[in-house]
């Protein structure tokens, strides 16, 4: 009697699943990303007149601080809400890290030193891309998830299209408060978007349905998952790699707005359309060649490819000193940007279905990191070679200092281009096939685990109402 009401109640569950399965969509998380994104793009003019106003001296050394102090709480944080997501359930973590990742916006003009303070204190739950990652994972097929990673990151593109211009735009035209205004407004809709919109991605019978099951503290700690990734030599091959060749993209993304403005004399005309192009190519890159190198190349390859183009981009950076070198080197750029969504489907077919959570948060810890390393070390290169934030007007009557020519414009960029060389040759060795042998990831590390539809816990894929559609009928 009890069998059969077991069977009754697995059956329904597993309707549950499909149901919900119907109803979760790429597409939620391509909206998510996009408003988020999009909110923070806006500020991008005045959030530097706000940093160098609060910070007149070493203004690049402070928000390398600044930064650093938020991404060092991000890989902290990052695999404990991987593995918690992965027994409760995504939504409920993907409204949590919108809301502090959107928190410091309107503190802004509230408040500078309160807006930086929540600024680092927000890396706690500041890890949306790990969250958002595991929900695509659960809602895809293995040979759908690479086209999905790249949707996802094109859309992170796609929101900084046009929103620097708009900021730009209203900022000279309305003032600072009405960018502030308006990106707190978008960020209120994203999180009103997670909590009526977005469904629940995870099946219920993967799913805890009490919160009395014990996370043991290997699980959460973000150091024992890089000790154990070291027992793995192809996990940490991955991240190693991911380290290298993240830490000067997020170093080039807290700096080079500037370095434009101030080295290469770019106009804040030019500077938005100089987004606008790189973007256009991302989501180009990342949409459509992403799908035909995975296919025809593979992924290991791909990965390779997409470092080349760092490598490229970041030597040209350094070395050029002309405007037309600048937007013949962001070509490059856009298609360095298919690296990161290789990496992530590389990762993604190495963990189990329910461990998705704990492996693409171990890699989104690693790129939180770098988003504290990469900022402070570029900002202290630049102090080093006499770079300052001196293209802003002087405060308090200050007097402009002059910016002396170096014989390399750009070091910090050279450096990235070393560390990428470095992350190139590790990736070389990673295996080319699947990690079928691996162990299954236990302690929160990202360890490779059998595919997810081998997995004992794996859900049924097989019907195609249980596919997005938009990956199904794709032709990349």
């Amino acid at each position: 009697m009890n069998r059969g009401k077991t069977a009754t109640t697995e059956a329904s569950g597993i309707m549950l699943v499909r149901g919900s399965r119907g109803r979760a969509r790429v597409t939620h998380a391509v909206m998510v990303i996009f408003l988020e994104f999009f909110a923070w793009g806006l500020l991008t003019t005045p959030m530097l007149t706000v940093l160098h106003e609060t910070f007149p001296q070493h203004t690049f050394l402070m928000n390398g601080l600044v930064h650093g102090v938020k991404g060092f709480l991000s890989f902290l944080s990052a695999p404990l809400i991987g593995a918690l997501s992965d027994i409760w359930g995504r939504k409920s973590f993907l409204l949590m890290t919108v809301f502090f990742t959107c928190a410091p916006i309107p503190f802004m003009r509230i408040s500078p030193w309160w807006y930086f303070a929540l600024i680092s204190v927000s890396g706690i739950f500041a890890v949306t891309f790990s969250v958002i990652f595991a929900y695509v994972a659960d809602i895809t097929e293995e040979h759908e998830r690479s086209t999905a990673y790249g949707l996802v990151s094109a859309t992170f593109a796609a929101s900084l299209v046009t929103s620097p211009a708009i900021g730009a735009y209203l900022s000279a035209q309305y003032g600072d408060s009405l960018v502030v205004l308006v990106a707190t407004v978008i960020s209120v809709a994203d999180i009103a978007f997670v909590f009526f919109v977005v469904p629940e991605s995870l099946p219920d019978k993967m799913r805890l349905t009490s919160w009395g099951f014990p996370i043991s503290w290997e699980q959460a700690d973000p150091f024992s998952s890089l000790r154990r990734v070291g027992k793995d030599t192809t996990v940490l091959l991955i991240c190693v790699t991911v380290f290298l060749s993240y830490l000067p993209e997020a170093g080039q993304y807290s700096s080079f707005f500037l370095y434009l403005r101030q080295v290469i004399e770019f106009s804040p005309a030019a500077i938005a359309a100089f987004i606008a192009m790189v973007g256009i190519l991302s989501i180009v890159a990342q949409t459509l060649f992403l799908g035909v190198l995975m296919r025809t190349i593979g992924n290991k390859n791909t990965v390779l490819l997409g470092l080349g183009f760092q490598l490229f981009q970041l030597a040209w950076y350094g070395f050029g000193s002309e405007p037309w070198m600048m937007w013949a080197a962001g070509t490059v750029a856009a298609m360095s940007s298919i690296t990161f969504p290789a990496v992530s489907a590389l990762v993604s077919v190495s963990a189990s279905a329910d461990q998705q959570g704990v492996a693409q948060g171990m890699i989104t810890g690693i790129r939180g990191l770098c988003n504290g390393l990469g900022p402070a070390l570029y900002g202290f290169i630049f102090f080093l070679f006499n770079v300052e934030l001196n293209d802003m007007p002087p405060v308090a009557g200050r007097p402009a200092q002059v910016t002396e020519k170096s014989m390399i414009p750009g070091p910090p960029f050279l450096f990235g281009a070393f560390a990428v060389l470095f992350a190139l040759l590790v990736a070389i060795f990673i295996p080319d096939h699947r990690l079928d042998d691996a162990k299954t990831c236990k302690t929160g590390s990202a360890s490779a685990a059998q595919p997810q539809s081998a997995g004992p816990l794996a859900t049924p894929t097989s019907d195609t109402e249980d596919i997005e559609p938009l990956l199904q009928d794709s032709s990349m």
